[in-house]
């Protein structure tokens, strides 16, 4: 294709960055997700895919929309995009980036963390990352579930291809949303294999200190809300003997609070750690320093914590709930998330199970190397040269 520019470029502004060459068609990718500083589950996917996706060799060309000019050293420094910065008040994605998909349209375009503009390409991708919020309605308020449920309607109704985080989700896509199955490609996410390895001593140490762990404890990471299922994570773990505490890494959700008030009521409030969102760079160390992680949740997608754990070394007990048993494979243990008693079982054996502690460590190892970004970014292309 022919010479073009790299840029950022507003209505009121524009500002020019290096020339580059493209290269045949250009998928447009909706980029708004990634620009975030704390990102959970569906920002740091938008995120690293897209990093994936433009470190690739292929022969696309890519156009990342954008609320803001993200920092120059924000996406990798290859030579295959632009950044089309478009802000806009309110309903971005269904105004200002339909009118730009109208205006301006891509080749293809994906959207990989939200919901496709009421413009858009024949031919567009769209992620549909779990449905929980048709297993725990209540876990939403009302408006947020209504438009959960749109959103999905319409991703499924409109994309050309549905993509979705794992076997579990495609199903469930199918059984809600009646959709054609031959329609929906699954393709695994990964996680950060730079960040999530084991720990030094020394680092451990230091992120114990930071927060003020007591030794031994055991780790869950998920937002807290209803469908993470701490609550009866609690109760396993308050017949566990007392050398044991408690640390639950997650930013507050729906009706965190009431869960803060259930660890007060069955005083553990001395054994229970909340640790709310902390930076990526300690997470490893957290889980290194762990005895075990848990990750109890009724209902995941995918589940990112699961790997994390898995990479940094840590055993894992984990629920044999929708995707979960699909991404753990026979690096974890299992148990069923709704019977306390399983649960309080499960931790019980591997905590006092070296050698058991051991296989699931050696086993997750194993297990990880299943998942990478640049195969994820490989299986997003092939599908897009089949348009």
């Amino acid at each position: 294709m022919t010479t073009d520019r790299r840029r950022q470029t507003t209505e009121k502004n524009e500002s020019v960055l290096p020339v580059v060459r493209r290269r045949s068609s250009v998928i447009g990718i909706d980029a708004s997700r990634a620009l975030t500083d704390a990102p959970t589950g569906t920002e740091y996917y938008s995120r690293a895919l897209i990093d994936a996706l433009l470190k690739l060799d292929s022969n696309f060309f890519f156009r990342l929309y954008t609320r803001a000019t993200p920092p120059s050293s924000f996406f990798p420094a290859t030579p295959n995009y632009e950044i089309r910065a478009i802000p806009f008040p309110r309903l971005w994605t269904h105004l200002r980036l339909a009118y730009e998909m109208l205006m301006r349209p891509p080749d293809a375009l994906f959207v990989p963390a939200h919901v496709l503009p009421l413009i858009h390409p024949r031919n567009s991708i769209a992620t549909v990352h779990d449905l929980g919020y048709k297993f725990f309605p209540d876990a939403h308020p009302r408006l947020q579930r209504a438009y959960l449920d749109f959103s999905t309607r319409w991703n499924v109704k409109r994309a050309r291809v549905v993509i979705a985080d794992s076997n579990a989700t495609r199903d469930d896509i199918v059984k809600f949303y009646n959709a054609p199955r031959e329609r929906i490609r699954v393709v695994y996410p990964s996680y950060n294999a730079d960040i999530f390895q084991p720990s030094a001593a020394s680092e451990i140490e230091r992120v114990r200190a930071k927060y003020a762990l007591r030794s031994p404890y055991i780790i869950s990471v998920g937002t807290i809300q209803p469908r993470k299922n701490y609550a009866r994570l609690l109760e396993a773990f308050a017949t566990l003997p007392r050398e044991y505490s408690l640390v639950i890494v997650g930013k507050k959700g729906w009706l965190a609070h009431s869960l803060y008030a259930r660890a007060r009521e069955m005083n553990l409030s001395d054994r229970v750690k909340f640790l709310d969102y902390v930076p990526m760079q300690d997470l490893p160390a957290l889980y290194a320093g762990a005895r075990l992680a848990v990750f109890p949740s009724l209902y995941e997608g995918f589940g990112f914590p699961a790997l994390e754990a898995q990479a940094c070394g840590t055993a894992l007990g984990c629920a044999n709930a929708s995707s979960l048993p699909e991404v753990a494979g026979d690096g974890a243990i299992y148990f069923d998330p709704r019977d306390v008693a399983e649960i309080s079982a499960v931790m019980k054996r591997v905590l006092d199970d070296q050698a058991l502690r051991q296989s699931l460590i050696e086993r997750g190892s194993a297990n990880v190397q299943r998942f990478s970004w640049e195969r994820a970014a490989l299986e997003i292309v092939e599908i897009v040269t089949t348009f």
